[in-house]
């Protein structure tokens, strides 16, 4: 079983910026694919960010490009989301998410198989 708990969420205003962090349980979270995905309320989860296990390969949603950054550290068992420029539109709660089986495709949801329990980020106008 993998624990995995966010943090770092809050209230900003547009244009400024928040770093959510994640850590995840387990002696194996360096072989660990992992990602940011959020919900909005009445929206469906959608995916925001992710990074496989040696921090080389990154992906971004094309809402957050540019504008987020994702990246870890398996000594610390924790991957970051640096959001900067954020906009209203950001508003949700983000989830972090570990994908253990690996291989597959990480914009998806279906992909990961232990969440947190999310995180509200809110930006106001």
């Amino acid at each position: 079983q993998v624990q995995v708990v966010e943090s770092g969420g809050g209230l900003v205003q547009a244009g400024g910026s928040l770093r959510l962090s994640c850590t995840a349980s387990g002696r194996t979270f360096k072989t660990y694919a992992m990602g940011w995905f959020r919900q909005a309320p009445g929206k469906e989860r959608e995916f925001v960010a992710a990074i496989r296990w040696s921090g080389g390969n990154t992906y971004y949603a094309d809402s957050v490009k540019g504008r987020f950054t994702i990246s870890r550290d398996n000594a610390k068992n924790t991957v970051y989301l640096q959001m900067n420029s954020l906009k209203p539109e950001d508003t949700a709660v983000y989830y972090c998410a570990a994908d253990t089986q690996l291989g597959g495709l990480l914009t998806s949801l279906y992909e990961y198989d232990y969440w947190g329990q999310g995180t509200q980020v809110t930006v106001s106008s």
